[in-house]
């Protein structure tokens, strides 16, 4: 058979491999993080956050409409959309590493390959493309709707379509494959940005192949016009393209009285009028060099043209419009990422810098009614403490604080440009790459996130080689997320990267440029300040990719070697043969287990418990990506409870939300906000700063909203800079309650009436009002009662603006009720409006198969199991508090019904101790012990490996953990012995469990105490 036609069979095989893979592992539904909106604008092709994904929106929406009218099958068709193209990627990736092994065994590219050969081409092929197939980071993007399964596939192509040229660069129309990339690079623009890393490796092999005198000199020049035309495609095609037709449109709008885009527009034509004079020029005056630059120009603007979508749906106001990009202005800031702000490269400030002068920068415009107005200057600082290339430069949250506690910095030392290079060297690139290379080819502990510890067993990759020796926790060995693979792919990966260098450094050479700039580069590139918000992995899978083609390329290696001892064919079929097992199939078997999502329903059924909870027409606050994006697609596309106004407090900041929110919204009535647009826009009002005027009491927050709205200059205060600006004058406020009010739009119940309070009295607990405060207040001044308040449960404190005493839960969010103070709750987010909270939790929540689900990610497991387990143990104390034990007890068995017994960490022991205490004090004895038991095992497997960490003076010893673990036990020890438990069996288990503890850890109990 032609090795053409074997080439191309395999390489179908090895995308149905794949593609069967992914699809087997599924999420059914939404998941957690992007997802949630991801899907909800495709299936609407509504406006996502910056910088925006249009084509991937566009293909969603393809894959959607295969759910035929059923939407609740709308996200396990845009899942596939992610499984299928990742399916395409292991396909090219074959086809990648078939055409570098055959110019390794081949002199010639045209020469016949024999059978040894043919054999040794396609099993490094079939090796290394399924090798990556298992691999940890690139499964977990091939089962979810993310836009990196078509950003690795749009890598994939061009690197293929580049060696596609590299082999047919001397027959006529060959650079035809050149523009072709040049296109794919276009279009993933609008899919995400990380394939244009790959334009520095293309560059190369260009110039490999038509360069007659290849030198050191010549190759480094080469390189760095690759890395100019990375630029020029990032900043001048993509950057200033939208930002020079922005003042081509302010002149046009603003000097010529013409509408908005008429400018931009005039300027795309310059644009397609110079490229087509371009072509022209080159094909009159013979011109080929100039000809393919031309044209790969005017194709990369072809696959950018997808932008379109963005102002064109933009103007079209869907319900979720980041940004309301409806003019170039804003479109601009849109693409650049400006509400994201800019990270120092090259040049900036250390952490504890402080500011000792500031410039004015561009002026920045916002739309108007018929012109583009000035919203201000940009401004410029300067810092008293700089470096070159700062890397420890955010001076933001606990930054500088993690900063001193990585480097071991004391409180007031100075970071210098050796601490600046440690930082980088250990944290962002050892810590937030090299660890994540490893958990992809060597292994790993679990999917904690271990961003703050480079020893600890959280997140940290293992062979588990040595994992017998270190008495590691059962909680860990028997994870489903523990996977070894005792190095095997990194070890052929290396091997094979080696040969690659020895036989063919020029290809080599190719395959590291796009390993380093799809890895490394990144990291530099982006220069992350400090803790993520979760592991990032996923930016660097372009690099695993790069790796895993000398993975398939480490069976030549090794056939080389068996060769020594055997025929070549026998080599190639042995080599192949181990080199299977000890990659695909090794990977395979470890990673199914932590990628098989089908059965897991959580991100879906936790944002369906958001919404069920509220009351009707409510409006629900929320802040972060999981407690929002995941509500925005149970919503938007099944339409789950349109009548809730779901408001991100974190996108509340910008003048195009608040003015989206004083609309109408699938069934939701626009929000009470009164302040018109002219009162908030950007650069009005942005900040408001408290000016204690020493005011006697509380006041009405209505007067309080008047007077920080108000455009009187009495009630302003002047800057230096001349500006007038309006001030908090008082944290003080109060809310009269009309208990007709209350009453008539079903707050509360007739039988509640005597728990009202007659006025609403909190704290204000910043020092200064931003826009989604402003707007809070609006809504709070202005609302009456008419619409119930609530607040997802998961949000800061720092953004319930003190109104803590009179939020109560009812289920998973709290309702803002104008009860009484309990000044006898010490846990003020405790409180429960419990009856309520009780038909919510027992009727009409989901579970989203928690208990039953082969596998739960980091998110289930680490941030909503926690929530899960207090939600039901607040509703149970509640319950007795309010004089139903009978129902508190069924509450308890209901949680024993639905939540899987796991214990994600120390906090989750400690209430399901509490749990025990309950139950107990229910007089269910069995299910009390049934608690203890299962909390018990946690502890003492906990207590064993610290026990073990100690013997062994690891520096991971954790002293403190050993305290909780010890008044755990002593805990549930008078639990099970007091009143009428007796639990004598399991009280004697205990006892002995302490006594022995307390041996071993008695000269460290000894010294705390």
């Amino acid at each position: 058979m032609q090795y053409k036609k074997i080439n191309n069979l395999l390489g179908w095989l090895c995308f149905a491999i794949a593609s069967v893979t992914y699809i087997l592992t599924l999420e059914p539904s939404v998941s957690f993080w992007d997802c949630g909106e991801f899907i909800s604008c495709a299936y609407r092709l509504q406006v996502a956050h910056q910088p925006g994904y249009p084509v991937f929106a566009m293909l969603g929406k393809m894959f959607s409409l295969l759910s035929f009218g059923n939407n609740a099958k709308v996200p396990y068709f845009t899942n596939m959309g992610s499984a299928l193209a990742s399916g395409a990627t292991i396909m090219f990736l074959f086809w990648t590493i078939t055409a570098l092994a055959k110019k390794m065994l081949a002199d010639k590219a045209d020469e016949a390959v024999d059978q040894s050969r043919l054999l040794l081409i396609m099993g490094a092929g079939l090796v290394g493309a399924l090798a990556f197939t298992y691999t940890d980071t690139f499964w977990f993007s091939a089962v979810e709707t993310i836009v990196f399964a078509l950003s690795s596939l749009c890598t994939a192509i061009v690197f293929w379509a580049i060696l596609k040229w590299d082999a047919h660069a001397d027959e006529p129309g060959a650079d035809r494959w050149i523009i072709f990339i040049a296109y794919i690079v276009g279009l993933s623009i609008g899919i995400h940005l990380l394939n244009l890393l790959t334009i520095p490796a293309i560059a190369i092999v260009y110039y490999f192949r038509r360069h007659k005198n290849v030198n050191v000199g010549s190759a480094i020049g080469a390189f760095l016009i690759g890395a100019l035309i990375l630029v020029f495609v990032q900043y001048g095609i993509r950057g200033y393209t939208i930002q020079i037709a922005a003042y081509f449109d302010l002149f046009f709008v603003n000097s010529l009285g013409l509408g908005f885009w008429s400018g931009a527009f005039f300027f795309f034509l310059i644009i397609v009028a110079i490229l087509f004079a371009g072509i022209w020029f080159s094909i009159k005056y013979n011109k080929p060099l100039l000809n393919l630059a031309f044209l790969c120009v005017a194709f990369v603007y072809f696959g950018y043209s997808s932008f379109a979508y963005i102002p064109i749906r933009g103007t079209a106001n869907p319900d979720l419009n980041n940004s309301h990009p409806d003019n170039a202005f804003t479109l601009y800031g849109y693409l650049n990422r400006v509400q994201y702000g800019e990270n120092p490269l090259l040049f900036g400030q250390y952490f504890d810098a402080k500011v000792v002068d500031q410039t004015e920068g561009s002026t920045i415009y916002r739309k108007g009614k018929t012109t583009y107005e000035n919203a201000g200057k940009k401004q410029n600082y300067v810092y008293d403490h700089t470096t070159i290339f700062p890397r420890m430069y955010s001076n933001e949250g606990q930054d500088p604080q993690f900063y001193r506690q990585w480097l071991q910095m004391g409180d007031q030392a100075a970071p210098t440009f050796g601490d600046n290079m440690k930082w980088m060297f250990s944290w962002q690139i050892y810590q937030m790459y090299v660890r994540y290379f490893l958990w992809n080819f060597v292994g790993r502990y679990n999917d904690q996130d271990g961003q703050q510890s480079s020893t600890g067993i959280d997140g940290n990759w293992t062979s588990g080689i040595f994992d017998g020796g270190k008495h590691l926790p059962k909680s860990v060995v028997n994870g489903t997320t523990y996977t070894p693979l005792y190095a095997l792919p990194l070890i052929i990966g290396l091997f094979g990267c080696v040969y690659h260098f020895q036989r063919k450094k020029r290809d080599a050479l190719i395959v590291l440029l796009l390993f380093f700039f799809t890895g490394l580069a990144i990291v530099l590139y982006v220069n992350q300040p400090s803790i993520q918000p979760r592991e990032r992995d996923y930016s660097y899978v372009g690099s695993f990719y790069a790796f895993a083609i000398w993975i398939g390329l480490g069976v030549i290696a090794l056939a080389e070697l068996i060769k020594l001892i055997t025929t070549q064919k026998v080599a190639a079929i042995a080599a192949t043969a181990i080199c299977l097992l000890a990659a695909p199939v090794l990977l395979a078997s470890k990673e199914w287990k932590d990628h098989d999502r089908s059965t897991k329903m959580t991100p879906h059924d936790m944002a369906y418990n958001y919404l069920i909870s509220c009351p009707p027409n409510a409006i629900l606050f929320t802040y972060g990506d999981n407690d929002t994006y995941s509500l925005w697609y149970d919503q938007e596309v099944e339409g789950i409870r349109p009548d809730v106004r779901i408001v991100n407090l974190s996108l509340f900041t910008g003048d195009w939300y608040i003015q989206q929110m004083q609309g109408k919204m699938n069934q939701s009535a626009p929000l009470p906000i009164t302040m018109p647009y002219d009162k908030y826009k950007e650069g009005v009002r942005d900040v408001i700063y408290f000016d204690d005027k020493k005011i006697p009491g509380p006041v009405e927050v209505k007067e309080v909203f008047d007077f920080i709205t108000s455009d009187n200059r009495a009630t302003q205060v002047q800057y230096q800079t001349g500006d007038w600006g309006n001030y908090l004058p008082t944290k003080d406020f109060k809310i009269t309650i009309n208990p007709d009010d209350v009453l008539k739009n079903h707050v509360i119940t007739p039988d509640q009436k005597d728990k009202l309070a007659t006025t609403m009295e909190w704290k204000y607990t910043s020092n200064y009002i931003t826009k989604e405060n402003l707007a809070m207040l609006d809504i709070l001044a202005h609302n009456n009662w008419v619409r119930p308040i609530c607040f997802t449960t998961t949000i800061g404190q720092e953004n319930l603006i003190g109104l803590q005493p009179y939020l109560y839960k009812e289920g998973f969010t709290y309702h803002l009720i104008p009860f009484k103070p309990d000044t006898t709750t010490k846990d003020q987010l405790g409180k429960v409006n419990s009856l309520v909270m009780y038909n919510n939790m027992m009727n009409k929540f989901k579970y989203g198969n928690f208990k039953t689900a082969r596998y739960l990610d980091h998110e289930s497991t680490t941030m909503f199991y926690p929530v899960m387990v207090t939600t039901f143990l607040d509703l149970a104390q509640g319950l007795i508090k309010d004089g139903h034990p009978d129902l508190a007890l069924k509450v308890l068995h209901k949680y024993d019904e639905v939540m899987p017994d796991i214990n994600p960490g120390l906090e989750v022991v400690d209430r399901k101790i509490f749990f025990a205490q309950t139950a107990y004090d229910l007089h269910d004895i069995v299910l009390g012990n049934k608690f203890i038991n299962s909390v018990d095992d946690y502890v003492t497997d906990q207590l064993d490996y610290n026990y073990y960490l100690m013997k062994d003076n690891s520096g991971e010893f954790n002293s403190r953990d050993v305290q909780y673990c010890m008044s755990f036990l002593n805990g549930m020890i008078g639990m099970t012995s007091a009143g009428d438990n007796h639990q004598t069996a399991l009280t004697n288990k205990l006892k002995a469990q302490i006594k022995d503890y307390e041996n071993k850890f008695s000269a460290i109990l000894g010294r705390q105490q």
